[in-house]
């Protein structure tokens, strides 16, 4: 392990959080996409695009956990990479459409620039500098397939696309974990920081559906009951996760700690994300129509958005401890038993119903697992995952 990482422990930058306002607009896009048209096809192409999105905001996570964002040149190619993804961001839209081949060629740079950047910072590190190149074939390949989806239509697309995030996204678990680098205090707060971006996606998307629409007596306990739901994402996350991440992560050390940052932040911190974005697009519907009844895209994304928030840290806690727990998984089952309620209520109903799950489940936590989740933040001992 070279020596500038060991001493390096910083916390994220400014340039890091200006950054991720490019995936602010790039959430706002997809909640657009499935808003525009809330069918199954558009349902998928926003998923797909969700998915890339990812896969570029965590390999900078990843970069910057290793160099120092603050150094002229890497200063100056985040900010290439970062011009780059806005365009990607602006193409999102009609990225299944006319502006396929843009989204895919800013990808592309923004992968090159990735690229280039690790293999840099990685000159004096020949075990990281044996991982990145094992990582490239992987990244190129998957976002040229993206670039070629854009000159292909129909069916061909979403399929090109789909081979893309499985090979650049999870192509690297068949590349091993040796030579990568994992600084756990900066790690956790950059994740922690996209989640937070992903809910304010939650309360912006209540803003627009409410802005759409007169803002009557239901619209506003509508508003309001979105807002507990938006709150309990962030309990579920905030209230002890980041120091238990952080506390998981620096217990471990080498390959095991490598693997655990993989999977437990760029793998499934992903369906929570995802979760929540479907969760801000079904708000924004949701405000629109109170009194009517959902259409079945809308509420799958109320009911299925939470269910797969809330499932995401049932896998965490079976990738960490081999057990499922009981309140999340029950909490993640009760709101996917709404959905073929959430079709024949009116929309505000639904609301409520999946409001009332949340409430349950924060009233459990915080009583059952109050003892656990005080040593965690006072202590900082080991507390479960209920």
């Amino acid at each position: 392990m070279s020596e500038q990482y060991v001493e390096r422990e910083q916390r994220v930058t400014p340039l890091e959080l200006f950054f991720d306002l490019v995936f602010v607009f790039g959430f706002t896009q997809v909640t657009t996409v499935l808003s525009d048209d809330p069918t199954w096809g558009a349902l998928g192409h926003g998923l797909l695009i969700l998915a890339a999105l990812w896969w570029a905001w965590a390999a900078y996570a990843w970069l910057t956990n290793t160099v120092d964002p603050g150094e002229d040149a890497v200063w100056g190619a985040i900010l290439v990479a970062m011009a780059a993804m806005f365009v990607a961001a602006l193409a999102v839209p009609e990225a299944f459409d006319r502006h396929g081949v843009v989204f895919g060629v800013a990808f592309l740079i923004v992968n090159v620039v990735w690229l280039t950047l690790y293999a840099l910072a990685a000159r004096g590190d020949r075990d990281l500098l044996a991982a990145i190149v094992r990582n490239a074939p992987s990244a190129l390949a998957g976002a040229a397939l993206i670039v070629a989806a854009g000159f292909v239509h129909g069916g061909l697309r979403p399929m090109l696309w789909l081979a893309a995030l499985v090979v650049g996204l999870f192509g690297p678990l068949l590349g091993g974990i040796s030579g990568w680098r994992v600084q756990p205090a900066h790690f956790v707060e950059r994740h922690g920081l996209i989640v937070i971006i992903a809910i304010g996606e939650s309360l912006i998307a209540i803003g627009l559906g409410a802005r759409s629409t007169e803002i009557s007596a239901g619209v506003i306990v509508a508003a309001v009951l979105g807002l507990v739901v938006t709150t309990s994402f962030w309990l579920a996350y905030f209230d002890f996760f980041p120091i238990r991440g952080r506390q998981m992560l620096a217990d471990r050390s080498g390959a095991q700690r490598t693997a655990l940052a993989r999977d437990a932040y760029t793998y499934l911190h992903l369906p929570m994300v995802a979760g929540i974005v479907l969760f801000a697009f079904a708000m924004k519907t949701t405000l629109a129509h109170v009194g009517d009844e959902l259409d079945t895209i809308p509420a799958l994304g109320l009911c299925g958005g939470p269910a797969l928030y809330l499932l995401a840290y049932v896998a965490l806690r079976l990738r960490v401890s081999r057990t499922l727990g009981r309140g999340r998984l029950i909490a993640a089952v009760a709101c996917a038993l709404l959905f073929p309620i959430a079709v024949v209520v009116p929309a505000l109903v639904a609301l409520a119903l999946v409001a009332a799950v949340w409430v349950a489940f924060d009233a459990y936590e915080i009583i059952w697992w109050r003892e656990a989740r005080a040593r965690t933040r006072a202590l900082r001992l080991p507390a479960s995952i209920s």
